[in-house]
C-alpha cells in the first residue's frame, strides 16, 4: 500500500478512529468521578554513619533494608497509633505506609496514603518521628564511633493527590481509543482485501487493461 491508499482509508473510515477516541476519553473522564480520592504525603530520612568508614558504610547499605522492614512492623504501627491516638488497627496502618530505602543516597523514603490529606501527612510525619526516636534510643547503647544516625531531612509540608486525575485519565483513554479504532479499521480493511474498488485496482489484480465498465444502476448515457 502506498500513501494514497492510506489517505483513502482515512477518508473512508477515519471517523471510526475518531469516534473510538472520543468515546473512550469520555468514559475515562466519567470513571474518574467514581474513584475515591487518595492523597500521598512523603518524608525523606537521612541515614548517616558516625564516621566516614568504608566498612561501616557498606554495612549500612545492608542495614537500610532492615530499617525499612522495621518501620512497617506491627510494633512500630502500634506505637504510632498510640502516640497519635489514631482510630485504626495496625494492619490498616501498615497498608497505608510504604517504605523505600535507597542505598545509593543513604536515604529512606516514607510514603503515607489516605483519602484525607491531613491524615496522610500525619501518618508520614509521625512514622518518621517515631523511627528517628527509636534509632536515637538504640544509639545510646553503642560506642559513638559505631553509631548510625537517622534523621528527618524535611518535615512533611503537603499531601499530593494521586487519584483521581480526570485530565490524565481522559488523555490516556483517548490514546487507547485511537489504538482500538485503528485496530478496528485494520481488521475491516483486512476483511475486504479481496474487494476491488476502482479500475486501477482491477487492472493491477488482473494484469490486463480495462477497456470498458458497466455504468452504475440508474445511470443513463446519451
Amino acid at each position: 500500500m502506498n500513501l494514497k491508499d492510506y489517505i483513502d482509508i482515512l477518508k473512508r473510515r477515519g471517523w471510526i478512529i475518531l469516534a473510538a477516541a472520543v468515546l473512550t476519553a469520555i468514559a475515562a473522564y466519567g470513571l474518574s468521578g467514581l474513584q475515591k480520592p487518595l492523597y500521598r504525603a512523603t518524608v525523606n530520612m537521612n541515614v548517616e554513619p558516625a564516621r566516614p568508614d568504608w566498612g561501616l558504610s557498606n554495612t549500612l547499605k545492608d542495614l537500610m533494608r532492615l530499617y525499612a522492614a522495621n518501620i512497617t512492623t506491627d510494633k512500630m504501627a502500634s506505637r504510632v497509633i498510640s502516640h497519635e491516638q489514631l482510630d485504626m488497627s495496625p494492619d490498616t496502618f501498615r497498608s497505608k505506609i510504604h517504605v523505600s530505602p535507597d542505598a545509593a543516597t543513604y536515604t529512606i523514603r516514607i510514603d503515607a496514603e489516605d483519602s484525607d490529606p491531613k491524615v496522610a501527612m500525619q501518618l508520614a510525619q509521625a512514622t518518621a518521628e517515631e523511627f528517628e526516636l527509636e534509632r536515637s534510643e538504640r544509639n545510646k547503647d553503642l560506642d559513638k564511633r559505631d553509631r548510625i544516625y537517622v534523621t528527618i531531612r524535611d518535615n512533611v509540608r503537603y499531601a499530593s493527590k494521586i487519584r483521581p486525575k480526570p485530565k490524565v485519565n481522559m488523555v490516556a483513554g483517548g490514546v487507547l481509543g485511537l489504538i482500538i479504532g485503528s485496530l478496528i479499521v485494520f481488521f475491516m480493511e483486512w476483511a475486504e482485501t479481496d474487494i476491488l474498488r476502482s479500475p486501477e485496482e482491477t487492472e493491477k489484480a488482473l494484469g490486463v487493461p480495462i477497456l470498458g465498465a458497466v455504468p452504475p444502476h440508474g445511470t443513463t448515457r446519451i
